[in-house]
């Protein structure tokens, strides 16, 4: 029987020096980093957020079709804003959690009408458009516009989590601050693009969930996780909710 280690509350820990961080992480990308995947060639910020969409609790080889024939149909934010709606659901039947499609076709609509067509270059007006939260939006700013723009989306969430030791459920408001301060700590000025892409390739081939393969990460000798053995019981699942107890006095009457 597999026993669970308990994970007790400690204090946040202190951040690494980004720059030790950076040159790890690219180090290990220049090497290992995948560079060929469809959203990679040719990185307008149409096909980056198009990919993160997508991408979104989706894995990587089931998003590769769909990627290319959406873009057969609709290869850029015109074609996708003048599309049907229905044209957009039927390519993306199979993809699941269709809410996406329409915030993407309702997205493409806004940017025509309000940006000429032309993608918004600031995070506040990127967060503001339909489905594209705060690590999209980076994605977006880093990757496609090579902008410095923190990302914390699912696999850079977990490599952060174990890197820090965090012990506490990562989606809780205080860990959540946390990890973005810890996101924006270590993104670098220079090359934010590959940086990006670099810590959700590490998130998603090596510092996956269950067993992460920490062998081979190039963050090993810093990684708290990794160090108190804690790397397998993190990032820690949501709390079960407790269910109030109540209590009744029932009077029972018996006649004679």
């Amino acid at each position: 029987m597999k026993l669970k280690i308990p994970l007790m509350k400690q204090p946040k820990s202190p951040f690494l020096d980004p720059k030790r961080l950076q040159k790890l992480i690219f180090t290990w990308f220049d090497r290992y980093g995948r560079k060929n995947l469809p959203w990679q060639q040719n990185k307008t910020p149409y096909r980056v957020w198009l990919s993160e969409v997508m991408l979104q609790q989706t894995q990587v080889s089931t998003v590769i079709p769909y990627f290319e024939r959406f873009l057969q149909q609709f290869p850029d934010i015109e074609s996708l804003a003048n599309a049907p709606l229905d044209s957009v659901l039927h390519l993306w039947t199979g993809l699941g959690y269709y809410s996406r499609a329409r915030n993407l076709h309702k997205t493409a609509g806004l940017i025509k009408k309000n940006f000429a067509g032309i993608f918004p270059e600031t995070l506040d007006a990127l967060e503001d458009l339909p489905g594209i939260g705060r690590s999209t939006a980076g994605a977006i700013l880093s990757i496609a516009f090579k902008k410095p723009a923190a990302i914390l989306d699912g696999n850079v969430k977990r490599v952060l989590t174990r890197l820090q030791g965090l012990t506490e459920w990562p989606g809780e408001k205080e860990s959540l601050t946390y990890l973005w301060k810890a996101a924006i700590h270590y993104t670098p000025l220079n090359r934010p693009d590959d940086y990006a892409q670099a810590m959700m390739d590490l998130g998603a081939t090596i510092c996956v969930r269950g067993t992460p393969s920490c062998e081979k990460c190039p963050l090993k000798k810093y990684c708290i996780a990794h160090l108190q053995g804690i790397e397998k019981n993190l990032p820690r699942q949501k709390p079960k909710k407790k269910l109030p107890v109540r209590h009744a006095t029932l009077f029972f009457y018996s006649k004679k």
